[in-house]
């Protein structure tokens, strides 16, 4: 089944296309919220040093992202840009994944090291599979609404198995019927990592038999990538839409990052309840049935709006959880339902305007450079990640959280305002930049119309600068200094 290039893609390719994030979303929220409470309160890895590390492996991912998807735009093979890096990586990532999940008996300083070690490698091995999968989207379809479409399927496969990943640890304690301790958690996370390595391995190679990029569409996109990786860069850096939108995400993210990572902790100190994983369900749950409204949505109102009208959603649900506190878990449940609501347009809107800013590159560079800007992006959304896993950790080990023992006023007022109020403010600032984003469906469709005419041979008029000018691909090429 090849690329659907400029027509649709039908039933197949997008649940072909879907499948791998259901099985990367393990990669997710076990490493961001189940991993470090794992190795802090079981492994005896200090707090510090395992915030330190996360920031610091995101850093590398600043690296490693845009150079992979650098290579990705100019791979050339039988088999396409995208998919040896998939097929590749997905067995590397498996194997990462056993590693950290299964940390040996050993010193605190030792298995600081051996955290160290395989987040690195984690993190790399899921760079090699996630760059290359994400720029096979907007390659898909150029449909306006139908990527709105693919996204939303893809991205709820994707909380689907983030759904299924934040049950799995409590699944697996069940089955196995064994009393709560550091020998249970051990073995949680080793039967973890055995059903989910074959699973990664599975869906990956799944989407590469299913999707087969065309070897001509291969050898076009490779010779018309003539920028160097920097210079790249830089001209991505001055596509406008691009970076209204990245700034915007990125925001976003970090707000989101937050309560993702400190969950377990607000539950058990501030709620003093023992339903984390309900909630976490609840919440998922929620953001799967709502996505078919925000498809609906974003086709009466654009993406730009459904997306604004999602945070608005969600922060207003989520500011009530600061003034939460012991006994409140039922008003927690409730507010989650309301929040979870706009959960799923948080991540499939941003992904199908992303999708029509590398069309805009396009029009103005001659280029498909979608590896180069899937990796900018990457980087925002660890770098929030990150930030958020970072921030959060340090700013509790500051304020003096002790693992295992009732906390001090200050630690939950901590908690509190990390928790909701922080998160809130950032979607506030994220909604405030958004406004400028300046692709609408009526731009897309003179962006597609322009890309059509320059490889005609013609010149046009920059839809979103009057006056502007681009020339056809022999009389104006595209430099760092433009």
């Amino acid at each position: 089944m090849t690329l659907a290039g400029k027509g649709s893609a039908n039933a197949l390719v997008k649940l072909a296309y879907a499948a791998p994030a259901f099985a990367l979303a393990v990669v997710g929220i076990p490493v961001y919220i189940y991993i470090p409470k794992f190795y802090t309160d079981v492994v005896g890895v200090p707090m510090a040093a395992l915030g330190a590390m996360i920031s610091a492996v995101r850093l590398f991912d600043a690296v490693t992202d845009p150079v992979v998807g650098y290579l990705s735009d100019r791979t050339h093979s039988p088999y396409g840009r995208r998919r040896p890096y998939i097929a590749a990586g997905a067995l590397l990532l498996a194997a990462c994944l056993f590693f950290l999940f299964n940390p040996p008996t050993a010193s605190p300083r030792f298995e600081t090291g051996w955290f160290g070690f395989w987040v690195f490698a984690l993190f790399l091995s899921w760079t090699m599979v996630q760059i290359p999968y994400e720029a096979l989207g907007p390659e898909i379809t150029f449909d306006y609404d139908e990527r709105t479409t693919l996204f939303s399927i893809r991205d709820g496969a994707l909380i689907l198995g983030t759904l299924v990943a934040a049950a799995s640890p409590a699944l697996v304690e069940r089955i196995l019927g064994m009393e709560a301790g550091p020998a249970m958690e051990r073995r949680k996370f080793f039967w973890i990592a055995v059903v989910y390595g074959p699973l990664l391995v599975g869906l990956s190679w799944l989407c590469t038999l299913v999707i087969r990029e065309k070897p001509s569409h291969s050898r076009d996109a490779v010779s018309h990538v003539s920028a160097g990786l920097f210079c790249g860069l830089k001209q991505a850096a001055g596509n406008r839409p691009f970076v209204v939108l990245i700034v915007s995400y990125t925001v976003a993210a970090f707000g989101s990052n937050l309560p993702a990572t400190l969950i377990l902790y607000y539950v058990e100190y501030v709620l003093r309840s023992e339903d984390a994983d309900l909630f976490l369900l609840l919440y998922f749950t929620v953001g799967i049935v709502f996505l078919p409204f925000w498809v609906k949505a974003s086709a009466k109102m654009g993406k730009k709006r459904a997306w604004i009208l999602s945070m608005l959603v969600n922060t207003g649900a989520f500011t009530g959880v600061f003034f939460l506190g012991p006994g409140d878990a039922w008003i927690y449940g409730i507010l989650v339902f309301f929040s979870g609501i706009g959960f799923g347009a948080t991540l499939a809107l941003p992904s199908a305007m992303q999708a029509d800013v590398i069309d805009y590159d396009e029009l103005v560079s001659g280029e498909r450079r979608e590896g180069r800007y899937i990796g900018l992006w990457s980087i925002a959304k660890k770098l929030a990640a990150a930030l958020g896993v970072g921030v959060a950790l340090a700013v509790l080990g500051v304020a003096g959280y002790v693992p295992g023992s009732d906390q001090t006023g200050e630690v939950v007022m901590t908690l509190r305002v990390l928790y909701a109020l922080v998160p809130s403010l950032c979607n506030v600032l994220a909604m405030i930049i958004v406004f400028a984003y300046p692709i609408t469906k009526e731009v897309h469709e003179d962006i597609l119309r322009g890309i059509s005419e320059r490889k005609g041979g013609n010149s046009v008029e920059d839809p979103l600068r009057s006056g502007r000018r681009i020339f056809p691909r022999g009389a104006q090429r595209p430099s760092c200094a433009q």
